[in-house]
This record gives C-alpha cells, sequence and structure tokens, in this order.
C-alpha cells in the first residue's frame, strides 16, 4: 500500500497527500472508512460490535413492520389478518433482536 511505484507498470505513484486531495466516492467503500465510522458510533452508543448488529437489525424490523401496510393491499378481511400477521412476525423478529442486543452487551465494555 505505501509503495511509490506501480507494480504493474513501474510508474511512479501519487504521494499520500495528493491522493487525499482527490477526494472521491470510493473512499466511503474502503475498510478503513468504514470501521472508523463503525468505531465511531460503538463510542456515542457505548455499545460492542454485536450489539451493534442487534440495534440495527431490531430498527429494521421495526421498519419493515411499519412499512407492510404500504407495500400490500387490502381487500378483504382475509388480506387484512394477513397483513397484522406479517407485521406480528416482523415487530417479534424487532423484539428478538433487541433483547439479543441487551444480552449481548457486557457490562465491561463502557
Amino acid at each position: 500500500m505505501g509503495a511509490g511505484f506501480c507494480h504493474v507498470c513501474g510508474d511512479v505513484r501519487p504521494s499520500p497527500a495528493s491522493a487525499a486531495a482527490t477526494d472521491s466516492w470510493a473512499r466511503y467503500v474502503q475498510f478503513h472508512f468504514i470501521n472508523s465510522q463503525l468505531q465511531s458510533v460503538r463510542d456515542q452508543m457505548a455499545l460492542p460490535m454485536t450489539s451493534l448488529i442487534a440495534f440495527v437489525i431490531g430498527v429494521g424490523c421495526a421498519i419493515s413492520a411499519m412499512l407492510v401496510g404500504f407495500v400490500f393491499s387490502v381487500s378483504t378481511i382475509l388480506d387484512w389478518q394477513a397483513i397484522q400477521l406479517y407485521r406480528v412476525e416482523w415487530l417479534l423478529g424487532s423484539a428478538a433482536a433487541f433483547l439479543a442486543g441487551i444480552l449481548l452487551k457486557n457490562s465491561a465494555a463502557k
């Protein structure tokens, strides 16, 4: 990564200072950028990584439970009951993810 020359053609590689000057969207998908962003979120929320993942899954399930009504249309009572069943399943998934996040949080991670 820190080589001064290209390993394919031997041409001089730009210095890290000039590479930082050409800021592009590709910077946001690099591992060290994602890792630093996750680390800052973990520090702000005081959660270990497993609890943070469970929290994100729980929030996703809760949002899915809210969006079920927009995706499916109701024309009969049976359709309405099916949609309510889908909502219950998403909410149970959300509750399970939040509970897993609480159980995976260790008190020493603060």
